[in-house]
Formats: structure tokens, C-alpha cells, sequence
């Protein structure tokens, strides 16, 4: 229970940096001279640091251990927030950006897998809760550090402070993750029994490359599944606020909330979830949460008004099961020696979502008009359905 305290700290710690970007650069992009399009460059730079130590990710648990992963992770993040700090040209913003990404890239893969492993469906909910938690803190420290004549980067130094002291809590704990790692899973997990080139993969060694995980039999459509969640997640917090201004005509400081409650709701609608997860199972929650996630956007998509708000919060909110759910079924799916590659993959599938999907859709709305929003999003959930349901065939024990 320790050591799960900390794993809790360590997903806040995984939040807290997310929206700093984001929240300071309107700012920031005028005292680094550059203009405001310059964000996308950052947060590439950012996405492809953590799309690259995902996919190595199970090479470096597999060497050092998940403790020592994360707690070398988390330093790496703190160097890179406090380099942001100092920062006073834009190379520089773009040359911290890199440690960042590859940090925050290594501690997401190597967390969501020992979670897997060794702690329940309900904890997976809670932790990923509290996620959202520390990307709802960040904007109030951004927004506070620009309240005052320190400014943006008084936060960057904040969180990076933070994440130091992070840091040293974790590799403080390194005895504690050994001896859970000793004592096996939380639950015992069900081997899929898809084939037998799934059961090989399980029984030829410890180390599970890449080809080999992309060739079991069910991956592809779970990495499709998770491209399409994390692409829907981010295409809605990106552009909802400006769809509601632009074709509905809400006040924009209504539509500005939009983000938040979109956040907010998933952080409470994983809460919620931990106190079933258990009782449903991840694939019920998977699938209802897909559903729900089409059902908000269907109701955005009608000429209800005012009313068409509340679709996208019950999208946000339906949303929120899926990643944890999809992230705690890995190992019952692939096996649990399977289970760190393919969570690696997974996280890169979900990274390279949230970065092609969002910028797609501006093109395409640049032709046709945000109207194509809720049928984007709509789209999206859709293809996370059918793939999950496909991998739901696939890797269904055989009785």
C-alpha cells in the first residue's frame, strides 16, 4: 500500500506537465519571439521524445526495473521543466522539449504496465484519475506565475521543483517496487489462448521485440483501438471551444470551459469507474465507454442549442474508462511477459494519435468548416468500437 501511495503521487507527477505548454504560451511565444503556430513545433519535438522511449520501453524495464525507470523518467522530466525555465530563445524551449518527451514517454509505458501487472481494474481507474488531477492543477500554477512579475517561468520551476522532489520519493522507494514485483499480480490473469504463435511469444524468454508483438494475433486491432481513443480525447479538448464559438455562436468565455469540463469529466468519470471496474470488466467498460463517447458526439451533432453542450461533456465523460480499461487488459489479452512491449507500442499508437488526428482535422475543417467536428468524433469512436470488439474475438479464452 506504500509503494501504491507513491505510484499515485507518480501519476499526478505524470499530469502536472502536460498542459504547462499549453497554458503558458500565449505568452511565451512573445518573449521568446517567435509566433504563435511555433507551439506545434514543440509539442512534435515533445511527442516524438516520448514515441520513441515508449517503443523502448521494454527494453529498459526489462534491464533496470520499472522503480528505476520511473524514478530516472521522472528526473528527466524535472530537468527538462526546470531547462524550460531558464529558456530565453525558442532553440532553446525546442532543445529541453526533447528530455521531456523521452521522460515522459519511458514513465507512462513503464507505469501502466507494473500497474497492470500487480494491482487491480479499480486502482487503474483511480490512477489515471488522478492523472487529470495533475493536469487541472498546471493551468493554475501557469496562470498564477503569470499574475505576478516572475512570470511564465516561475511555473516551469515550480512543477520542475516539484517533479525533483518526485524523484527522490521514488528512488527512495526502489526496495519497495523489487519486493512487489516479487509477489506476483494482484489478480491472477488469464493467458490468451488465441493461437499458438501467442503462446510461444510467452514461452521463449523474457525479452518480447517489437515485430514479434506486432505479429500476435489481436495487437494491431488494439493499437488501432487506442490510435482512435487518444485521437477522438485530444481532437475534442483542442477544438471544442472554437466549434461552439464559431458554428453555434456561444459567448466565448462559455465556450473556453469547454476544455476543462471535457478534462474534469474524465478525472471524475474514472473515479466513478474504480468503484465498479472490478465488478464490469474491461471489456464492458471499453465498449461502453466507445458508445457513450459516440452517443455524446451524435447529440453535438444535432441542432439542439444550448443542449448540444451537454453531448460533449457526456462525451468526455463516456470517454473516460477506455484508456485505463484498455491498459489493464493488456496482460490478460497478450500475456503478461508480452504485456511491456506491447503496452510500449500502445503508448506510441496513442501518442501518434493525439499528435496526426488534431492538426488533420483543422486541415480538413480549413475546406469544409467545423461543422465536421461531431462527425470527426463520431468517426473516431466508431473505429475504437469495431477494433476493440474485433480484439474482444480474437483474444476470447477458448473454453
Amino acid at each position: 500500500m506504500l509503494l501504491l501511495a507513491v505510484i499515485y503521487l507518480a501519476f499526478v507527477s505524470l499530469g502536472l506537465p502536460d498542459s504547462l505548454v499549453g497554458s503558458g504560451w500565449p505568452v511565451m511565444h512573445g518573449d521568446l519571439g517567435v509566433p504563435a503556430s511555433f507551439a506545434g513545433g514543440v509539442t512534435i519535438i515533445i511527442s516524438i521524445g516520448t514515441i520513441v522511449s515508449s517503443l523502448s520501453s521494454e527494453r529498459l524495464t526489462r534491464r533496470l526495473g520499472a522503480g528505476v525507470v520511473t524514478a530516472v523518467s521522472v528526473a528527466a522530466t524535472a530537468a527538462a521543466l526546470l531547462g524550460f525555465s531558464t529558456a530565453t530563445q525558442f532553440w532553446q524551449v525546442c532543445l529541453w522539449a526533447l528530455p521531456y518527451g523521452l521522460g515522459a514517454g519511458a514513465v507512462d509505458a513503464a507505469l501502466n504496465n507494473y500497474v497492470a501487472l500487480h494491482y487491480s481494474a479499480r486502482h487503474m481507474n483511480w490512477l489515471h484519475s488522478f492523472w487529470g488531477v495533475g493536469a487541472s492543477i498546471s493551468p493554475f500554477v501557469m496562470s498564477l506565475a503569470l499574475s505576478t512579475e516572475a512570470g511564465w517561468p516561475a511555473a516551469y520551476r515550480s512543477i520542475g521543483l516539484l517533479q525533483v522532489g518526485l524523484a527522490v520519493v521514488l528512488a527512495a522507494s526502489l526496495p519497495l517496487w523489487r519486493r512487489v514485483a516479487t509477489m506476483g499480480p494482484d489478480q491472477p490473469t488469464e493467458e490468451p489462448t488465441v493461437s499458438s504463435s501467442t503462446n510461444s511469444t510467452d514461452s521463449t524468454g523474457d525479452h518480447v521485440s517489437l515485430l514479434t508483438a506486432l505479429r500476435i494475433p489481436g495487437v494491431p486491432c488494439v493499437l488501432l483501438a487506442f490510435f482512435a481513443y487518444c485521437a477522438f480525447e485530444q481532437t475534442a479538448m483542442l477544438w471544442g471551444a472554437t466549434f461552439f464559438v464559431s458554428d453555434r455562436g456561444f459567448e466565448a468565455s462559455s465556450a473556453a470551459s469547454l476544455g476543462a469540463l471535457f478534462i474534469l469529466g474524465l478525472t471524475a468519470g474514472r473515479f466513478l469507474c474504480g468503484f465498479f471496474a472490478d465488478r464490469v470488466g474491461d471489456r464492458a467498460l471499453i465498449r461502453g465507454g466507445f458508445a457513450l463517447g459516440a452517443v455524446g458526439a451524435a447529440v453535438v451533432a444535432l441542432p439542439l442549442g444550448p443542449a448540444s453542450f451537454a453531448g460533449f461533456v457526456l462525451a468526455g465523460v463516456g470517454a473516460a474508462p477506455v484508456y485505463p480499461a484498455i491498459i489493464h487488459s493488456t496482460p490478460a489479452n497478450f500475456g503478461h511477459r508480452s504485456s511491456q512491449t506491447v503496452i510500449g507500442i500502445q503508448m506510441a499508437a496513442a501518442y501518434t494519435g493525439s499528435t496526426i488526428m488534431p492538426p488533420l482535422f483543422g486541415i480538413v475543417a480549413g475546406w469544409t468548416g467545423l461543422w465536421l467536428l461531431p462527425a470527426y468524433l463520431l468517426a473516431l469512436a466508431l473505429l475504437g468500437l469495431v477494433m476493440s470488439e474485433r480484439l474482444n474475438r480474437v483474444t476470447r479464452p477458448q473454453g
